[in-house]
């Protein structure tokens, strides 16, 4: 449900599905999702310069009517999750969220990175479910779909007045972010790591800013994401440092200096995941890798598709993370003697639970004793 939207900017529709280079945009289309009626794009001779160099953000307000999501897949560590925003501004073109932009009649592709949602009403939303007498604490996962720290945080603060409320019914939570935003949370998140309730994963795909800056083209820069983690540590947050996705043929020789920069960071704790591919983001990094990549692209979906039974992508259990095979086995091997030489735990201590409370809200009759 849609409240009045809150518009910054708009968004320019021509050219939905013509391979076009658009300037600080990942995707090089905006190709209908398998939910959608089909786009096709037509040239009515508006316009004398079809190719935009730019594509301006556009964000609307949704009023949520339920927040914490549940899930029973085995291979995740965490069973419930939730999103202040949907879409993402940081538009990693590799981002396996792109598809659940389908479901809101919306391309996975440039829509999912320029027609953002945000949940206003989201902390109120959150500390009612908290509150139900029913509910049962668990580690609550934030960004695990998309990030909770892109640029629009800046001005809507959701992710900020989310965590208060967490903060409050002492409830365990695992952020995942490239947004360096985080740091403004220090606050909140040093005084939740002094009682075992907060976890923080930075995720860094590269050390190259070149081609960061191509394939996440609105992340901040490697070495900027480097200094998130050596603050956030020097403040007593535990941060792990993500090297997701590892892209084979591309960024998987950077294995061990990514988790070396890390472990130099202060990170005490590190992981990885293969390129994951699921639905519309197949299409949309092969172009990608075309136009960016055209002499590693064939090695880069080769070895994929070695990991993955001859297919783009495995949405096996258990698969779909890491792939299967010799080349599959060789990165997890390589991680876990780099793990060991930099002192990296692969699996971090679990989150305090028993530390949570309702607190005492209007309305609420009072204890006698």
């Amino acid at each position: 449900m849609f409240s009045c939207a809150c518009h910054i900017g708009s968004m320019d529709q021509s050219s939905s599905q013509i391979p076009i280079r658009r300037k600080t945009r990942a995707a090089l289309s905006n190709a209908s999702g398998r939910f959608d009626l089909a786009r096709e794009a037509v040239d009515d001779g508006w316009y004398a310069e079809p190719e935009a160099t730019s594509v301006v953000t556009e964000i609307r307000e949704e009023v949520a009517r339920s927040l914490i999501s549940y899930n029973r897949s085995p291979d995740l560590p965490f069973d419930r999750s939730i999103n202040p925003y949907r879409g993402c501004e940081h538009g990693c073109i590799y981002c396996f969220a792109r598809p659940s932009h389908a479901y809101l009649g919306l391309s996975p592709g440039l829509d999912f990175e320029t027609r953002l949602i945000a949940r206003p009403n989201a902390p109120e939303v959150l500390r009612k479910e908290l509150s139900a007498r029913s509910y049962k604490v668990a580690t609550l996962a934030i960004g695990t779909n998309t990030d909770p720290y892109q640029p629009c945080e800046r001005d809507f603060g959701i992710m900020r007045a989310c965590l208060e409320v967490l903060q409050e019914f002492n409830h365990p939570v695992a952020i995942v972010t490239k947004g360096t935003l985080v740091e403004r949370d220090m606050d909140i998140l040093a005084d939740m790591a002094t009682r075992g309730l907060v976890r923080v994963g930075v995720s860094v795909t590269t050390l190259d800013p070149d081609l960061s800056r191509r394939m996440e083209p609105r992340v901040p820069a490697p070495a900027r994401r480097l200094a998130t983690i050596r603050r956030l540590s020097a403040a007593g947050i535990p941060v792990r440092i993500m090297t997701s996705p590892l892209v084979p043929g591309l960024t998987d020789h950077e294995l061990e200096a990514l988790l070396a920069a890390g472990a130099e960071a202060g990170a005490d704790a590190a992981s990885w995941i293969m390129l994951r591919l699921p639905r519309e983001v197949s299409a949309l990094w092969q172009d990608w890798l075309r136009e960016h990549e055209p002499d590693r692209a064939e090695k880069v979906m080769a070895r994929l598709r070695e990991m993955h039974g001859g297919r783009d992508y495995d949405p096996r259990w258990g698969q779909r993370m890491r792939g299967e095979g010799t080349y599959a086995t060789l990165i997890a091997q390589r991680f876990k003697l780099a793990c060991r030489r930099l002192g990296l735990s692969e699996k971090s201590p679990a989150l305090r639970c028993d530390l949570f409370a309702r607190p005492v809200q209007a309305g609420d009759q009072l204890a006698l004793f």
